[in-house]
């Protein structure tokens, strides 16, 4: 048997997850982040993106957050976040529709636009295929 730690994802809406893993992998606001059993204490924010869980017996599970804050204490990892989905929810067309949408706003510069708006809806959108991706990876 591996060795786990407990992990709760927890959304503004909902608890998404829940159980044993033996390795989580998150987009922290300084890079990527590595956590496994016997990390030291951490608290970070999240930015948007895939997190990626390896649960107890080496299946892998992806998500997708809008960003939150990650937490780690012995042997258990916290994760919040506003929006959390496991990313086989994501719907994909959407995202890259909203993705070409933000995209046009951001071009249009005789449009009434808020820049910062459509950075953050494109970064969103982006972070929601990227999680799509990984899903898809692993899946091959």
């Amino acid at each position: 048997m591996s060795m786990t730690m407990h992990c709760d994802i927890v959304s503004a809406e909902e608890g998404i997850f829940s159980g044993r893993i033996e390795m989580l992998i998150a987009a922290g606001s300084l890079g990527d982040l590595g956590i496994g059993p016997g990390h030291a204490p951490l608290l970070t924010a999240l930015i948007p993106g895939p997190v990626r869980l390896i649960k107890d017996g080496g299946e892998e599970e992806v998500f997708y957050v809008s960003g939150g804050f990650l937490e780690v204490q012995r042997n258990v990892v916290t994760l919040l976040a506003d929006t959390a989905l496991r990313a086989d929810d994501v719907d994909e067309a959407a995202a890259q529709e909203a993705m070409a949408e933000a995209e046009r706003a951001m071009q249009d510069a005789s449009a009434e636009l808020d820049y910062g708006t459509a950075a953050a809806q494109l970064a969103e959108a982006a972070a929601q295929l990227r999680a799509l991706r990984q899903l898809k990876n692993r899946a091959q």
